[in-house]
């Protein structure tokens, strides 16, 4: 199955971040919890956990890109 995952909230008043690298490659396996993507908010850098386990088959957002929450990031197959 394919899971479209979205950028979660990381805070009560983030609501946009910029993409600082990612922590996987698409064909690597994920387990759930792991972080997948490094992302910087207005004060803070934080990392995106993955909420499903299975392969990283796409990355929809590259370094440098400014990503409201709720966007989709990745899809993960498994």
């Amino acid at each position: 199955m394919r899971h479209e995952v979205k950028l979660p909230k990381l805070g009560d008043t983030t609501q946009t971040v910029v993409v600082n690298e990612w922590l996987v490659q698409p064909g690597a396996g994920v387990q759930t919890g792991q972080a997948i993507l490094s992302v910087e908010t207005d004060k803070v850098t934080a990392e995106v956990p993955s909420p499903v386990a299975g392969t990283l088959v796409e990355q929809l957002v590259r370094p440098e890109d400014e990503v409201d929450v709720g966007a989709p990031i990745c899809v993960i197959e498994g």
